[in-house]
């Protein structure tokens, strides 16, 4: 199973090293005039291969969170260090390659291209990476549409398919590179009750096998199936 999804064996040691620490992280967004505080001083540090759900209410900061770990967004203060490196201090190219080579994200609202098929979406990590041969994607991204249940829609446009259909390739996506960390927003959001807790036993399985999965949920019942979770409000972790 572990050759099929993330290319090693399972982690199984029981004290594991930091993977994503954030120290002091503050960012505020400004627009004009206004000033919106998104995050006011965010300590967080989580294991490598934990599986860690962010909960909390609408504008508390959640997303932002993700974005800070990603590179999507930087910092206004403090620090976000990720496999030992400094992500806020990354270049834009930098990050791109990083995030090619580490990262696997499924976001809120899928962000598939419209005129790439769903195999061609799925492909996409690989093909930025310049990873295997383009015969050797093919069949990654083949094998990774199989796992999420929708082998069949290889070949059909964003457009020809529903939201749980896409939010699928959009995971089938996010595991193409083999990433050491997965992270999601509202991963299992766009899904009915049962295919939402099969998408989630394959994040499951991806941080059994030694990944670290990080998302975000309104779902409390999907928190708890989590290691660990973690409460944001106001900007700020609230508890855990």
């Amino acid at each position: 199973m572990s050759e099929v999804l993330l290319g090693r064996e399972p982690v199984r040691e029981a004290v594991r090293p930091p993977l994503i620490e954030l120290a002091g992280v503050e960012k505020v967004y400004r627009t004009g005039k206004l000033e919106y505080p998104a995050l006011r001083g965010i300590d967080l540090s989580i294991a490598d291969g934990d599986m860690v759900a962010i909960v909390g209410p609408s504008g508390s900061g959640k997303s932002t969170i993700m974005n800070m770990i990603t590179g999507i967004d930087r910092p206004t203060a403090g620090t976000v260090t990720v496999r030992g490196e400094r992500v806020d201090q990354m270049s834009e190219e930098e990050l791109a390659i990083w995030r090619g080579k580490h990262v696997g994200v499924v976001f809120q609202f899928f962000q598939l291209l419209p005129t790439l098929t769903a195999l061609e979406n799925a492909m996409l990590p690989l093909d930025f990476a310049r990873r295997g041969s383009k015969r050797e994607r093919r069949e990654r991204a083949l094998q990774n549409l199989e796992l999420v249940g929708i082998p069949e829609l290889a070949d059909h446009l964003p457009s020809e398919m529903s939201g749980g259909q896409q939010q699928r390739v959009a995971i089938a996506r996010a595991l193409a590179s083999y990433p050491t960390l997965v992270i999601g927003d509202e991963p299992t959001g766009n899904l009915d009750t049962v295919t939402a807790g099969e998408m989630f036993e394959l994040l499951a399985r991806v941080c059994e096998e030694g990944a670290t999965v990080l998302y975000v949920t309104h779902d409390l019942e999907l928190a708890k199936r989590a290691h660990r979770v973690v409460t944001i409000r106001d900007g700020l972790v609230v508890d855990e």
